[in-house]
């Protein structure tokens, strides 16, 4: 499969992946309602959801702006940063994204909003001022792929969602630790109510998978499809070394928005007893993994 085969199928992917999500809602809104045989509770469930996605859908790039602490980013200050936009925006054939920074000293970057025409490519400082103009044009390229690649849409949904998924079901449990719910006479449906409350339970975690998932998958596209607005892959291989070998935590970093950067926002924890256990919950995959199959690209 090529890339542009690739592309197709990640749009279809994505929408089905947005079905997902309201499934998952819709069914533990009805949980909820069976649970406490309330039908009502059930129909706020569903219009929260709808609710929650057009919110997600008009105001994604200034949501996700506000919980990094960006600001715009102007072209006298940020001389390369412009430059290099704009001339690997014309290569893919891309409306120029609104650019913006993060003063903060981690090198990191990332791309947000709902489609081509209202995207938005953020750099934090220390990613400005670490790499060369190779360097930069190699994370850049992979930023404008998110956005080529309709990833952008789908990572800030999967974050609303996942979220809401979480409120949803922590409202749930502190509602059942005052009581309510059916009769007992009805012992016929212990195993059903079980099923739920186990259910709800798990939904945030399914639901924070599937988000890691997602953004482990697309990383890999996005670097492939970055190397063909460059050209060079050992940019990208280099950017990616020197912000893996940072390892510096953003000051303002967050769980909500992790997976969207290049790389993960909170440093790694090298020599950790637990590290093992974070890589099973990390946003991305290994850099090492990607730099590999960059240079293996190239040498192919």
């Amino acid at each position: 499969m090529n890339l542009y085969e690739q592309r197709s199928s990640n749009i279809r992917r994505t929408w089905a992946l947005v079905l997902g999500f309201l499934i998952l809602v819709i069914a533990i809104g009805y949980a909820i309602a069976w649970y406490y045989g309330n039908p009502f509770i059930l129909y706020v469930a569903v219009f929260i959801a709808f609710a929650t996605n057009f919110y997600a859908y008009w105001e994604s790039d200034k949501l996700v702006l506000s919980l990094s602490h960006a600001r715009p980013a102007t072209r006298e200050e940020f001389f390369d940063l412009y430059t290099v936009t704009e001339n690997l925006a014309i290569t893919a054939g891309l409306p120029k994204p609104k650019l913006f920074v993060i003063d903060d000293p981690a090198p990191n970057a990332f791309a947000t909003g709902r489609d081509e025409n209202h995207a938005v490519v953020c750099a934090t400082t220390g990613l400005l001022a670490m790499l060369s103009r190779a360097e930069l044009e190699g994370v850049i390229a992979h930023e404008l792929s998110h956005i080529k690649n309709r990833d952008i849409l789908l990572m800030t949904i999967a974050v609303v969602l996942a979220g809401f998924v979480a409120i949803v079901a922590d409202i749930f449990l502190r509602m059942s630790l005052f009581g309510g719910g059916r009769d007992n006479d009805k012992q016929g449906n212990a195993l059903i109510m079980i099923l739920a409350v186990v259910g709800i339970v798990l939904a945030p975690i399914a639901a924070k998978l599937l988000q890691m998932a997602v953004s482990r998958r697309r990383e890999f596209l996005a670097d492939a499809s970055g190397v063909l607005l460059t050209r060079y892959p050992e940019g990208l291989a280099s950017a990616l070394t020197k912000i893996s070998g940072a390892n510096i935590p953003m000051r303002h970093a967050s769980h909500a928005t992790a997976h969207l950067f290049i790389d993960e926002p909170f440093g790694k924890a090298e020599g950790s007893k637990l590290a093992w256990v974070e890589g099973l919950f990390a946003t991305h995959p290994p850099i090492h993994e990607r730099i590999q199959a960059l240079l293996s690209k190239q040498q192919a």
